[in-house]
């Protein structure tokens, strides 16, 4: 998943049209994007449209943001969506890995009583939107076999926290705290086997900044990036699929080694290479074949 657009539940008409937002994942929130008294209403919402749209061939990937484990709505809301067969559940404000456990027992159930195949509803954690949270994040580790993914929020961390700001001036550099969430996100995320995420650009109308962010994340090691606006889908989509000369040199690479097995390191293009290049190269790939065309 390069991109998940998140859509608010109850919106009917963004409904409608993020199936051709270009995203690879839409996200159905029903948490901050849904005030309380239509809560229900976007429940049934999603439940339809997730119906509606699961046959659908080239279909994107449907998660649901739930509301967190700590209100009196998250099990409503499973009950609500489960029957209809989401691909996978976006948890939000998680503090540790118990509470994705907590989820994946909870999916155990629903997928019991609404008839579905064991095990087939995948988990995003939202693992830095509370404090606790970054002092357990090696919990998320062999917390469940449905995590898929790994995100980070860096706007209910601030409020948490009390900050005035989570940028600098520029409007585009996190302080400190919130890179270090990031990279631990990312850190974290790799050791337990799921997709590194990262986190929306909430400018919505500064392209050039979201292009900025997403390559870096991209050369980071991050996979994907959420979007909170159907224009920014295109461009996180460019800049986290590989381009034609960074897949030419990966084949490149994977083709040397495979040609001389028996080699610790081989000379390519001026420089030495080594296993470690053939594993970035085979990762590169492997993204550059799971890419869903344009």
């Amino acid at each position: 998943m390069r991109s998940l657009l998140f859509i608010p539940a109850d919106d009917e008409r963004k409904l409608a049209k993020g199936p051709n937002s270009g995203a690879d994942a839409l996200i159905l929130d029903l948490e901050d994007a849904v005030s309380e008294p239509r809560k229900g209403v976007a429940r049934e919402l999603a439940a339809q449209f997730i119906g509606d749209l699961r046959s659908r061939a080239g279909r994107p990937l449907i998660y649901v943001r739930i509301n967190a484990l700590d209100t009196a709505h998250w099990q409503e809301d499973l009950a609500g969506v489960m029957a209809s067969r989401p691909d996978g559940i976006l948890l939000p404000k998680a503090r540790s890995g118990e509470d994705v456990h907590k989820l994946s027992i909870a999916l155990h159930h629903a997928e019991g009583h609404a008839g579905t195949p064991e095990g087939e509803t995948r988990i995003i954690a939202l693992a830095s939107e509370v404090p606790a949270s970054l002092l357990a994040l090696p919990s998320y580790i062999d917390a469940t076999a449905r995590l898929e993914g790994l995100t980070w929020g860096a706007e209910d961390l601030s409020a948490a926290i009390g900050a005035m700001s989570n940028r600098e001036a520029d409007g585009r550099t996190w302080r400190s705290l919130y890179r270090l969430a990031r990279d631990l996100c990312l850190v974290t995320a790799v050791a337990a086997n799921a997709q590194p995420i990262d986190t929306v650009f909430v400018n919505f109308r500064d392209e050039e900044g979201l292009r900025l962010e997403a390559r870096e994340a991209a050369h980071d090691g991050f996979t994907g990036k959420m979007a909170i606006h159907p224009n920014q889908v295109a461009v996180i989509n460019e800049e986290f699929t590989p381009s034609p000369d960074e897949i030419a040199l990966a084949q490149e690479i994977v083709a040397a080694f495979a040609t001389n097995p028996e080699a610790g390191a081989l000379g390519l293009r001026g420089q030495m290479i080594d296993r470690a290049h053939v594993k970035r190269a085979e990762r590169l790939l492997a993204r550059a074949k799971s890419a869903r065309p344009a």
